[in-house]
């Protein structure tokens, strides 16, 4: 099934100088770019693109929780509450000042179950679970329990759209339909 999906490539991404490297995975991988910008994304833009519902919220708060506790981190001793929501703010918050840091490009990926496809490409969120061959498993090298300590976002080159709902949110959110260059004939 034909798919339109959103990637963007995170400041870090952009620092290392693997741009055309991770261009050049998504052809590989049988999909074609159909939008394609560099900016320097604004707070409000960001705040933007991140849900602000409370489950979304809470969900990144149970991940976290998660993976503090997986690192032997007591997570109320580090982030001063053990509230899945409040924890869930604060990296919400952690998110929006990374993706704002430095340049970013977004853009457009369509194809066969383009999702999926991304997803794999990029592999998992958490770059020490991704395996070699993957965006995040050849090219990333934070880890979690590093960013806990830190208090800051994992440094992980890309985000990919989870869900057909986020892409098609995303989509519509960062790019307008002149930007859009359809190579399906």
């Amino acid at each position: 099934m034909q798919e339109k999906t959103v990637l963007i490539i995170k400041p870090d991404g952009v620092k290392k100088g693997i741009i055309g490297e991770i261009i050049s995975r998504i052809e590989k991988g049988g999909l074609k770019i159909v939008a394609l910008q560099m900016l320097q994304a604004t707070r409000e833009k960001i705040d933007g693109h991140y849900p602000k519902d409370e489950a979304w919220i809470k969900r990144l708060g149970e991940k976290s929780t998660k993976s503090h506790q997986e690192h032997g981190q007591d997570v109320k001793k580090e982030l001063g509450t053990d509230d899945l929501l409040e924890i869930g703010k604060m990296v919400r918050g952690w998110l929006i000042d990374f993706m704002v840091s430095g340049p970013i490009v977004k853009m457009i990926i369509q194809g066969d179950d383009a999702i999926k496809k991304v997803r794999e490409i990029s592999g998992p969120t958490m770059p020490s679970k991704a395996g070699s061959g993957t965006i995040r498993g050849d090219f990333s090298d934070d880890d979690a329990a590093k960013a806990n300590r830190e208090k800051r976002a994992v440094h992980n080159l890309v985000h990919a759209s989870e869900t057909p709902e986020e892409a098609k949110h995303e989509l519509e959110y960062w790019f307008a339909p002149e930007e859009i260059h359809d190579t399906i004939i």
